[in-house]
């Protein structure tokens, strides 16, 4: 078995906890994604119909969560497909 220093173990364990941390973010900024895609998709059918559900396979490559709820708010305020469109191309 191989000796492991007090520095070494100090070392490893903050980067447990960093790793622990990390994931803990990733899965928070996933669930709040997989949210905002549910009441985009939501919005996108009640005020465009199936025309606007043809922007989810757009929308759905966005990883950004900040950009996914400018489209979010956007689908409130935008009179067109367009104008919704031109909110997460530009970001």
């Amino acid at each position: 078995m191989t000796y492991i220093t007090s520095v070494e173990r100090i070392g490893i364990k903050k980067g447990i906890e960093q790793g622990i941390e990390k994931g803990i973010e990733q899965g928070r900024q996933q669930g709040i994604r997989e949210g905002l895609l549910d009441g985009i998709e939501l919005g996108l059918e009640l005020k465009f119909g199936s025309a606007g559900l043809r922007l989810l396979p757009e929308i759905g490559e966005i990883e950004d969560v900040d950009v996914l709820r400018q489209v979010h708010a956007g689908i409130r305020t935008s009179a067109e497909i367009e104008e919704l469109r031109l909110i997460y191309r530009r970001a």
